[in-house]
């Protein structure tokens, strides 16, 4: 599902990562978990991801400022998470911050 984003501009948080083969359950319930908490935090629109076969994930966030998007980096909950992703989940990540100027798409009806 698309996330349903206002006119730019607006922040992406571009979250690029290849997981480890170590427990996929642990993993999946702490991703529920972020998506919900972060849906509940000031100036959030909503989250994109996918994830291949390979363990290559790309999941991107978006904020309505910068601001609202490192205050979601700073949340505990979030940090804790984060945590567990180096020691346990992820082989490597990247993030990228990114401003959306413009945008524009197609959907079939």
């Amino acid at each position: 599902m698309l996330a349903k984003t206002p006119e730019p501009p607006y922040v992406a948080v571009i979250f690029t990562s290849l997981r480890t083969a170590e427990d996929g359950a642990g993993y999946a319930a702490m991703a529920e978990a972020m998506d919900r908490l972060a849906a509940e935090q000031p100036g959030y629109l909503g989250v994109e991801s996918a994830r291949g076969a390979d363990g290559l994930g790309i999941t991107v966030s978006y904020w309505q400022s910068a601001e609202h998007a490192r205050a979601w980096k700073g949340v505990s909950a979030h940090a804790g998470a984060q945590k567990l992703g180096r020691e346990r989940w992820y082989k490597m990540f990247r993030v990228r911050i990114a401003e959306v100027t413009r945008e524009y798409g197609f959907a079939r009806q």
